[in-house]
């Protein structure tokens, strides 16, 4: 069993509740527009997963391509308190990251642009507590999961071999390209199924 030193968490249905059709209903109410049509606008097509890997590459470029795929002007402040309002903490989980950072390191890694980046404060302050400079968008890497390249770079970027790093997801594929890289993967269920699995590895 290897020695865990450094464990990488992604965050939506891990972290936190995620509802995207909540995103959805909030966007149709600020712009008249059909929640089918606003999401395949913006999450439809190519762009979403093209800022995930960092292009555009600043979050004011973001916020522009998004706007102009919404067809409607949207400022940073109401990106996002929406997106905060498709969100819930799931305390459960949070708290055993919290007791795991007396025996590792830990870090966050999400698919998304760098606009979400500047929203966490905001979104998701509870991974700006437990992550703080360690709280990752893919954007910043130039990659997106599940390509192993992004969890080589992540590794490498605060000193870790993989062999000596977790990775926690709730998508197989992402677990499944972490494995590819040398980390050790735990499919994310449940907070009963995370806690087991911390324990095997003496890290709670």
């Amino acid at each position: 069993m290897p020695d865990i030193k450094f464990v990488i968490f992604d965050m939506d249905l891990v972290l936190y509740d995620y509802d995207h059709q909540i995103r959805l209903k909030l966007l149709e109410d600020l712009t008249g527009r059909p929640a089918a049509e606003i999401d395949q606008s913006v999450w439809g097509g190519p762009h979403e997963n093209a800022a995930e890997a960092g292009n555009p590459a600043t979050s004011e470029a973001y916020l522009k391509q998004f706007a102009r795929l919404l067809e409607y002007p949207i400022d940073f402040e109401t990106w996002a308190d929406v997106r905060r309002q498709m969100m819930r903490a799931r305390p459960d989980v949070l708290s055993l990251v919290r007791n795991l950072k007396r025996a590792a390191d830990v870090a966050l890694l999400t698919n998304n642009g760098m606009l979400l980046k500047e929203a966490l404060p905001v979104c998701a302050p509870e991974t700006v507590e437990i992550f703080g400079e360690k709280a990752h968008v893919s954007a910043e890497f130039g990659v997106r999961k599940p390509d192993p390249l992004i969890y080589e770079r992540v590794c490498s970027r605060y000193g870790y071999r993989p062999e000596e790093s977790a990775f926690v997801d709730d998508r197989e594929e992402n677990v499944e390209g972490a494995l590819s890289a040398g980390l050790t993967g735990h499919l994310y269920e449940t907070a009963e199924g995370l806690e087991t699995f911390l324990r095997a590895y003496r890290l709670i």
